[in-house]
């Protein structure tokens, strides 16, 4: 079997870096991107034959271009997209400025449309037609948590938007979307990686953004090259899920969640069942 081409954004740290090391260590071919691709560590068994570093600015619709045409001028083919690039803004969302609120929603979400839009094209015009594009959300992407609003947007967003375009898609293109759902790992996410909100809203003293991250950095229960071998896994799936969690965390808030769904669905049923026009039926 020949080796898959993987296209994976926000390489230099945690999933993305995790992820190279594994494309690499299975034998698929890795094209990592970063906005400053120099400062990447080339992974361990990459050579000029398997491995390709990108500049990619995800908020820049030539920067994306430039970097998927190097790609398929090099490999011909993508067959893997992940859409990894991203970040946390953490703060009261009294606290956030507006510059910063817009800047997470164009990276974490207008950024990846951006990518997605790409790799449909690239996909649809390769021969044979297919490929999976994975978009790393977070089991933020299905529970709202505090502190963390806009980026809980953002993320709720990128699946939503992904769930409807699943339908949109032809099924001779084979093209697959997944959504992937970690929890919390111990990657720079909660680190360095992170921004907080720019103007304290002092009525929200019972709140500390930046304490919380940090008690939160480097304890949480996710080791990052399993993270990316469960990515690696799903990406060479026969047919893989529109979603997946991972994460022991992830996967415990999913099941609450699915659970507070059904309670509350269940409990306004007679409201909710209340609004037909007398004797309309379904057709």
């Amino acid at each position: 079997m020949s080796p898959k081409v993987f296209f994976v954004t926000g390489t230099s740290t945690g999933f993305g870096a995790e992820y190279v090391k594994k494309i690499i260590a299975e034998g698929d071919h890795a094209v990592a991107t970063a906005r400053n691709s120099s400062k990447l560590e080339k992974p361990e068994g990459a050579t000029d034959e398997n491995y390709l570093a990108v500049d990619l600015d995800v908020t820049k619709k030539e920067s994306i271009d430039a970097a998927f045409q190097k790609a398929i001028d090099k490999f011909g083919r993508l067959d893997v997209v992940v859409n990894n690039a991203g970040y946390g803004l953490a703060g009261e969302f009294e606290s956030l400025s507006e510059e910063q609120i817009r800047k997470q929603m164009e990276v974490n979400f207008f950024g990846l449309l951006d990518v997605t839009r790409k790799a449909l094209e690239s996909m649809r015009a390769q021969k044979p037609q297919g490929g999976v594009i994975q978009q790393v959300t977070s089991i933020g992407g299905q529970r709202g948590v505090p502190l963390f609003s806009i980026y809980c947007a953002s993320k709720w967003a990128v699946e939503g938007y992904t769930e409807a375009l699943s339908k949109e898609l032809k099924p001779e293109w084979n093209i697959k979307l997944t959504c992937i759902e970690p929890g919390g790992f111990r990657t720079d996410w909660a680190g360095r990686s992170m921004d907080f909100g720019a103007n304290k809203n002092e009525d929200y003293d019972h709140l500390d953004a930046k304490k919380s991250m940090g008690e939160r950095n480097g304890t949480q229960a996710g080791d990052p090259p399993k993270g990316a071998r469960c990515m690696y896994e799903l990406a060479v799936m026969d047919d893989p899920p529109l979603r997946c969690v991972i994460g022991t965390d992830a996967y415990a808030g999913i099941n609450e969640k699915l659970d507070q769904y059904r309670e509350n669905v269940k409990k306004f049923e007679k409201l909710s069942t209340s609004t037909d026009v007398d004797g309309y039926k379904k057709s």
